[in-house]
């Protein structure tokens, strides 16, 4: 089903069990991070907790009564939580913990498993073209999930985030935006989807990128240096320095990125080394236009965050995950559309060379983010629906909501890697490997090094190039039970010769990596080794008890008392 905005997803939580409203006074400042924290860990089997309900003085204890006290009531990940009594914000709430179990990451995608949109990705994956009369009809749904997934562009006076429209006078610090963690440099935006478009070509963009707030106009903008936006940022420089080059654009495009390290310093205003700026001198004043948009309905929310190609419009994935058109409307002072449902749009610019301290953040690694330079972010505008509901998410330890995303992003695109690697039967991204640490992946191994091939095409492949460690096994090995990896893993390989490691960039929040997004990676080999690839001794077979053997103890089993 396709919710119509976060209001009628709310609705559907609640209808279903899935919501807890806390009218209990609560602050922004930590307060609801501690609460939703317990929250999102109810049911889980962790190590702290079995400590704390074994009576471990330990660090267990530090997670209190909440969890516990909640595992018989609601399923692993607590329900969603919508706090209507925000401390120093009367008349806001602010919605935490939305996507956080695997009921709900289904429901918000419209699915009762989420196989379900990987198996409809596959269908629409292995179109052929009709033969026949009955092969096309065959073929109208398809085609009518392509249809859906196109936007609709409606006017400002249907869309409900024009309901308030701030032009002058706005403040972000009217909103009940959350310091999450003790050591955070500030108060974040956390869920917002961020609308750029590529200055060269014209296509949208949405990423979910955090956000530190400055002041009441300003604030950072953490993109990544591999992300999209980041990208649309950097053309912009090149796209600038050609603009006003005189040696010649494609030079200048060059120029640019050596001298701001690819958009990752701050342009200086004089000369470098005594040598003026050809290239960058004319940068001061050029600008990126930006729009944020906090509180969307689910499909949309999570289109911001799926590893799609950069031609893909995220607009169309959203409309395709809810199976119907989203709703679009242009904004009031930048060049941008947005989701007209949207409960809160921030509209402004990135000036391109400026860049501030951001950080620091605790992490979905479970470690602060240190500080780091990145743009700046200026409101224009700002329009809201009235009463406008606070969307947001916290990260940190393992497990948390992100997980229960990060777990569908696993299950929905696994089809589109197998396109790309057709020996892949499945992958595990553990969520205690925060989704870029650790990938298992089984393979249908025909030839002598494959798995050394796998790892490096898995390397080579968009957000998939940030995996610090993967793990190859065959087949016959279920990499959802990490047990059975670990038993491969411990058994098959000779480190010195099944253990590869190779250089290449790593993400922005890797704190051990040798320099920033600069590192080594490790790919393990645990599949049987053959003798084409050298082995010569027998490879012995694991145990396991013969078929017919088990089907007497199963004829047998109810009537052993067991």
């Amino acid at each position: 089903m396709a919710y119509d905005d976060l209001r009628d997803w709310i609705r559907t939580l609640e209808k279903n069990g899935e919501l807890k409203r806390i009218r209990e006074e609560v602050s922004p400042d930590l307060e609801i991070t501690e609460i939703t924290d317990r929250v999102s860990k109810t049911g889980v089997s962790h190590p702290s907790e079995k400590r704390r309900l074994a009576g471990d003085p330990g660090r267990g204890q530090e997670s209190g009564v909440g969890s516990a006290a909640m595992k018989g009531k609601y399923a692993p990940g607590g329900p969603a939580l919508l706090f209507e009594n925000v401390k120093g914000f009367p008349g806001h709430a602010v919605l935490m913990n939305q996507f956080g179990s695997e009921r709900r990451m289904a429901m918000a995608l419209g699915v009762e498993r989420l196989d379900e949109i990987a198996e409809r990705i596959k269908g629409l994956m292995n179109v052929k073209a009709p033969a026949g009369l009955f092969d096309k009809l065959k073929m109208l749904p398809q085609l009518g999930a392509l249809t859906a997934a196109f936007p609709k562009t409606v006017t400002t006076k249907e869309a409900p985030c024009k309901e308030v429209i701030l032009r002058d006078g706005f403040d972000l610090n009217a909103f009940p935006i959350l310091k999450c963690w003790p050591y955070d440099g500030g108060r974040f935006i956390t869920l917002p989807c961020v609308h750029t478009k590529d200055p060269r070509t014209g296509k949208r963009n949405i990423g979910m990128y955090r956000m530190q707030v400055y002041d009441g106009q300003t604030t950072g903008m953490h993109w990544q240096r591999q992300k999209v936006a980041a990208e649309h940022y950097r053309e912009a420089l090149r796209g600038r320095a050609a603009e006003h080059s005189t040696k010649g654009p494609l030079s200048a495009r060059v120029a640019a990125m050596a001298e701001s390290a690819g958009g990752a310093v701050t342009i200086p205003d004089g000369p470098i080394g005594g040598i003026p700026q050809v290239t960058m001198g004319n940068l001061k004043g050029s600008r990126l236009e930006v729009a944020v948009a906090i509180g969307t309905e689910p499909a949309t929310t999570f289109a911001a965050i799926v590893p799609a190609p950069p031609e893909v419009d995220e607009f169309m994935i959203a409309g395709f995950l809810r199976g119907k058109p989203v709703e679009i409307v242009k904004c009031e002072t930048v060049d941008l559309e947005v989701p007209a449902s949207a409960e809160i749009v921030l509209e402004g610019y990135v000036e391109l060379g400026e860049l501030r301290s951001e950080g620091p953040f605790g992490d979905h690694t479970g470690f602060y983010t240190m500080t780091d330079e990145y743009p700046v972010f200026h409101l224009t505008c700002i329009t809201h629906r009235k009463d406008p509901i606070y969307a947001a998410t916290i990260v940190g330890k393992p497990p948390m909501e992100d997980a229960w995303m990060g777990k569908a992003v696993e299950r929905i695109f696994l089809p589109a890697m197998k396109l790309t690697i057709p020996e892949i039967v499945d992958i595990n991204l553990p969520v205690e490997g925060v989704f870029h640490n650790l990938m298992l992946v089984s393979i249908k191994k025909s030839y002598p090094g494959q798995a050394r091939k796998v790892m490096n095409a898995i390397w080579s492949l968009g957000q998939a190039m940030f995996t610090k460690c993967i793990v190859v096994v065959d087949e016959d090995c279920d990499v959802q039970d990490i047990g059975e990896v670990v038993l491969r893993v411990a058994n098959n390989i000779d480190p010195e010769r099944d253990i590869q490691f190779m250089l290449g960039p790593v993400d922005s929040l890797d704190h051990s990596s040798r320099m920033p997004n600069f590192g080594s990676k490790m790919g393990i080999d645990a599949t049987r080794k053959w003798k084409a690839e050298g082995f010569e001794r027998p490879w012995p077979a694991m145990i396991e008890m013969d078929q017919a053997t088990k089907a007497r103890i199963d004829d047998l089993w109810s009537k052993l008392g067991l």
